[in-house]
């Protein structure tokens, strides 16, 4: 423990930072699954809208020296691929699971065959915020060098929760989750409002993969999502379609995430690496103990179905 120069507290401190850093990421795209499922559809493709948001991020920053254009060029990709998934799943006999499964593969083979070219040239990085600059110690500056986008992804749940309560526009889209024929009686188009909120979901989603490519790993590469964008299903599920609860859970699945590294620089030599797949094992874990046979799920949109 001594390495980290600040003794029991490393591991703790390192989990911190770790899971700033690696919730991100899980946030905007749970953020992102939460508003498209909320109004009665699953997005399995948020994976595929994941990449090719950090391949165009990165791509675009290259090409402009701008990190924030990167980020903008990603929401538009993500919006893209929302409405296109939205589009082809408001005809009739179209599954969701099949359509977003599908996208995810296109998401990904796309983004592979047009970041070829970026993988390796430098981008500029997005900013961060020295939360630390109080300490003199490198490990609690380090921990508390806080990224922008993290800021906004903790700001944003909560405007979505009260959003979702308190405006029209989220009554209209808890009423086309719960209830197609509610929303039809009350002159509400379900499609429209799906086609929108799959959009939203997209582009939220593809601002998870900017900050991938722009900050933290930091670079383009064709191995830079490792299945996060199919963990937020999970995290949703767990967070009861609740938006304060998906950042809440995006830090348990990042500090999870980050319990690896946290004992590997704690100067834990063997085994550690076991701990690189808690992540997937925790995921795993809220999918079995989230599946019933006799019971639906609380927090569950009426109108949101698997076998549709």
């Amino acid at each position: 423990m001594e390495e980290t120069g600040i003794g029991a507290w490393g591991v703790p401190l390192a989990i911190l930072a770790g899971a700033i850093r690696v919730s991100t990421p899980f946030i905007f795209v749970s953020l992102g699954e939460t508003v498209t499922e909320r109004s009665g559809r699953i997005n399995l493709g948020l994976e595929g809208t994941l990449v090719f948001g950090a391949m165009t991020a990165y791509a675009v920053a290259v090409m402009t020296n701008s990190p924030w254009l990167g980020v903008i060029a990603a929401m538009a990709t993500g919006a893209v691929f929302g409405l296109a998934h939205g589009w082809i799943c408001k005809w009739p006999r179209v599954n969701d699971i099949a359509i977003g499964i599908a996208m995810m593969q296109f998401g990904l083979g796309l983004a592979f065959f047009l970041g070829k070219p970026f993988i390796q040239p430098a981008a500029p990085h997005l900013p961060a915020i020295p939360l630390g600059f109080w300490s003199s110690l490198p490990q609690i500056q380090a921990a508390l060098n806080i990224n922008v986008l993290f800021l906004l992804g903790a700001a944003l749940a909560f405007v979505l929760r009260w959003a979702l309560g308190n405006t029209r526009l989220g009554l209209v889209l808890r009423v086309v989750g719960d209830s197609t024929d509610a929303a039809r009686a009350m002159g509400i188009s379900p499609d429209r409002v799906r086609l929108l909120a799959t959009a939203a979901g997209g582009s939220l989603a593809a601002i998870g993969g900017a900050y991938l490519s722009l900050y933290y790993p930091g670079s383009w590469n064709e191995g830079i999502s490792s299945g996060q964008g199919l963990m937020a299903v999970a995290l949703v599920i767990f967070a009861r379609w609740n938006p304060i609860g998906c950042f809440l859970a995006a830090l348990l699945f990042g500090g999870a995430g980050a319990l690896g590294p946290a004992l590997q620089s704690a100067g834990v030599s063997e085994g550690y690496y076991l701990f690189y797949a808690a992540p997937y094992v925790l995921t795993l874990v809220i999918m079995i103990a989230t599946s019933s046979p006799t019971r639906s799920l609380s927090g569950a949109p009426g109108a949101l179905s698997l076998t549709k």
